[in-house]
């Protein structure tokens, strides 16, 4: 497996999950009148995402847990082999979903929902990264 790769990633999205952390207010007006900050930060949420697919899509992979059709396909075989529970699993379709709106900006973003997202959801990925690297140590 390539666990330093997974590893990278990891360092990735929590560099990523500082940076939100320290930007983030805790008022949504504030947040509303951020500007470019606000970018960076609706970016730094995507790339912490988009590195969560990518080790659950490693994983997948390298243990060869399913052929997936859709992206999605791989947090099913992960939650199949007992390395996710099915709640991360839901959590990471809603992680897909979110990033999917942050990548494509369908219409334009709606920075309350967004506001909202962020802060009940940033410890979802805190979870993630946790769950995967008490996974990477049963892999030595």
């Amino acid at each position: 497996m390539r666990i330093e790769l997974i590893r990278s990633k990891l360092e990735e999205i929590l560099e990523s999950l500082r940076l939100i952390e320290e930007n983030l207010p805790d008022d949504f007006e504030t947040f509303e009148s951020l500007g470019i900050v606000k970018d960076g930060i609706y970016k730094r949420t995507e790339f912490a995402i988009q590195n969560v697919i990518d080790i659950c899509a490693i994983i997948n992979s390298d243990l060869r847990l399913t052929m997936p059709e859709r992206e999605e396909d791989v947090f099913e075989g992960l939650m199949r082999a007992g390395i996710i529970s099915r709640e991360i699993a839901d959590k990471l379709r809603l992680m897909k979903g979110f990033r999917n709106v942050l990548v494509h900006r369908y219409g334009k973003i709606n920075d309350e929902l967004a506001f909202e997202v962020l802060h009940e959801h940033l410890e979802d990925i805190h979870e993630f990264v946790e769950l995967i690297e008490k996974f990477l140590e049963g892999q030595r």
